[in-house]
């Protein structure tokens, strides 16, 4: 599966310098925010795991005030910019169609949360530090079984994830828990 701290840690692995990807996240502007990054063992083998610390919060975000985090950030390049604001609006949009709103009525709950804008900026920054043009990925696996999320108990995928994801390829894998969160399908999808 894929979610934004994965590709974050999968990213730092490929050779994403840390101190730039932490100096691109400071410049968000977001108060007490940190990167986790440790080295922890899957199974038998040894994985990068990432982290966003951060005080707790309960403001739901538009796209506008994300479009602002973004435009207001002296640390990230054009691009950057850009392929950020592309993964929140391929997010924005599979909301807006699933709640019957509009991008700029709809409010982001989990994916408007810190961390996951941190994990979609931190995908944007590591992908440009790296050089990348094109990313390709096998099938994607969503999972199977129930998530809580702000909606209350969703199946999995959840409608957002589900719309994100139209027209991707995605492969059943028998595992009960969300493999692809909506942050994740949106990197893809971008």
């Amino acid at each position: 599966g894929i979610s934004g701290d994965m590709t974050l840690a999968a990213l730092l692995d490929a050779g994403v310098d840390l101190a730039a990807l932490r100096g691109a996240i400071d410049s968000l502007g977001l108060p007490g925010v940190k990167l986790k990054v440790e080295t922890v063992m899957k199974g038998a083998f040894r994985a990068t795991y990432v982290k966003v610390l951060h005080p707790e919060q309960h403001a739901h975000r538009h796209y506008t005030d994300i479009v602002r985090i973004l435009e207001q950030a002296g640390g990230l390049t054009d691009r950057q910019r850009e392929t950020a604001r592309k993964i929140f609006r391929a997010i924005g949009e599979a909301e807006a169609k699933v709640h019957g709103s509009t991008l700029e009525q709809i409010h982001f709950h989990e994916v408007g949360a810190i961390d996951s804008i941190v994990d979609i900026v931190g995908a944007a920054v590591g992908f440009d530090l790296l050089g990348v043009d094109d990313v390709v990925c096998s099938k994607i696996p969503t999972g199977r079984g129930y998530v809580r999320i702000d909606h209350g108990l969703c199946p999995v995928p959840t409608p957002g994830t589900a719309e994100i994801l139209r027209g991707i390829p995605l492969v059943d894998v028998p595992i009960q828990a969300e493999l692809t969160t909506p942050t994740g399908a949106a990197i893809v999808k971008t």
